[in-house]
């Protein structure tokens, strides 16, 4: 039976999958509408995606999509260990600016849902880190937006020996309270 946990912030969940194993290896059902239904979940994924990060202390986020293309995902990690975030930029929210985050490993399988209304960002701990991740919504470049990955008001502890190894892109994100995307 897969494990449905909700984190600090009730709407991202941990996911942990039930492995079945025997000589041959394992066998792990990552999605089931039926039990994520039953854990308050509708998600009607529209595309899967996959990433490749090569070194340790690769940092990519914190993105999002806001309307009327927002994304929610469900993130796993097929090789190495990553720190998933979540920030909550839901204007209304009583948890607005706050994040959570867990470790997930390609050895124990978890996965994180990440809800629509959230930045999600993740920072690798191992070199030849491999992810994948569903989405409920198509892509669309002209709603996309994202927080600065070390912004001091929301103050996420990144795992980094140094400086992260980011995209153009990432270095350049506004900061949380010069964001002006809404959800």
């Amino acid at each position: 039976m897969t494990t449905i946990t909700p984190l600090a912030i009730p709407e991202v969940l941990l996911i942990t999958p039930k492995r079945h194993g025997d000589a041959r290896g394992w066998f792990a059902e990552t999605w089931s509408r039926k039990a994520m239904a039953e854990a308050g979940v509708e998600a009607d994924f529209v595309q899967d995606n996959q990433a490749f990060n090569a070194r340790k202390g690769t940092l990519r986020g914190l993105h999002f999509q806001q309307a009327p293309h927002p994304q929610a995902k469900l993130v796993r990690v097929l090789k190495g260990a990553i720190l998933d975030v979540a920030v909550d930029v839901r204007d209304a929210s009583p948890t607005y600016g706050q994040f959570v985050a867990a470790e997930l490993t390609a050895e124990r399988g978890e996965q994180l849902f990440i809800p629509r209304g959230f930045a999600h960002g993740y920072c690798t701990l191992t070199d030849d880190t491999e992810l994948f991740y569903k989405v409920d919504g198509q892509y669309a470049p002209q709603t996309e937006g994202g927080l600065i990955w070390n912004d001091p008001d929301v103050a996420i502890p990144w795992p980094l020996d140094g400086e992260p190894i980011l995209s153009d892109k990432d270095k350049v994100l506004p900061r949380l309270k010069d964001l002006t995307a809404r959800f």
